[in-house]
């Protein structure tokens, strides 16, 4: 091992869960129907979830 790091191991023993953000940035040319922009970030398992639970809401209607 070479001083001052860890092994891979080491590092993948230690899960870190990002919690999933959902950001909505409405703009004032848009309305409220619009979408808008967003950003998602979090684990791409949450991410993957919540892109699927917007598509499905949208199908709905």
């Amino acid at each position: 091992m070479v001083r001052g790091f860890m092994p891979a191991q080491a590092l993948q023993s230690t899960p870190r869960h990002l919690p999933l953000r959902v950001a909505r940035v409405m703009e004032a040319q848009h309305n409220r129907k619009n979408a808008g922009r967003m950003v998602i970030s979090g684990r791409m398992a949450d991410v993957c979830a919540e892109l699927d639970r917007l598509a499905e809401l949208e199908n709905r209607h």
